[in-house]
């Protein structure tokens, strides 16, 4: 008789832990969609950036087959490979814009256009969709989906100029 009455409560505790642990997942899953969306709203004011928010050990894929697809493990080696010579083709930074944020658990996912113009006066525009895991308000690991068409074309099209 006692296992019969014990059994539901043990039923019961368990849900109310998991709600517990639910609400918790939903707290830090709207806290990292704010952090990134703020990022977001630095890098379109041209004071901050996103790649501020890489863990020094974050992994950065890019899909596909474009000129800079592949991952990169660290910080560093994604911006001294991807992003510093990207930004030295351009003269007018990318502005993004997000049309879509997503959050879940440590996952946030970003769908956003993004537009520049290139040293040789011609406009850069590409879609995004970045998914992006997050460990104390930091991306530990992203993978990024674009236009490779458009980016090859800019990479292959434009000689970087001075780094910043």
């Amino acid at each position: 008789m006692r296992r019969l009455i014990f059994t539901p409560l043990l039923v019961v505790a368990s849900l109310m832990g998991s709600s517990g642990m639910v609400q918790a997942d939903e707290g830090m899953a709207e806290l990292n969609k704010a952090i990134v969306r703020a990022s977001f709203g630095a890098w379109a004011a041209g004071t901050g950036s996103p790649f501020e928010l890489l863990a020094e050990d974050a992994t950065w894929t890019i899909a596909g087959r474009s000129a800079a697809a592949g991952s990169y493990a660290g910080k560093e080696a994604f911006l001294r490979e991807v992003i510093r010579p990207f930004n030295a083709r351009m003269e007018v930074g990318l502005k993004p814009a997000i049309h879509d944020l997503y959050a879940e658990g440590d996952t946030v996912i970003v769908l956003f256009d993004a537009e520049g113009t290139a040293r040789d006066g011609r406009t850069y525009a590409n879609s995004y969709a970045w998914f992006l895991d997050m460990r104390d308000g930091l991306i530990v690991r992203a993978r990024a989906f674009f236009d490779s068409i458009a980016f090859d074309d800019l990479w292959a099209r434009v000689e970087p100029g001075p780094q910043h």
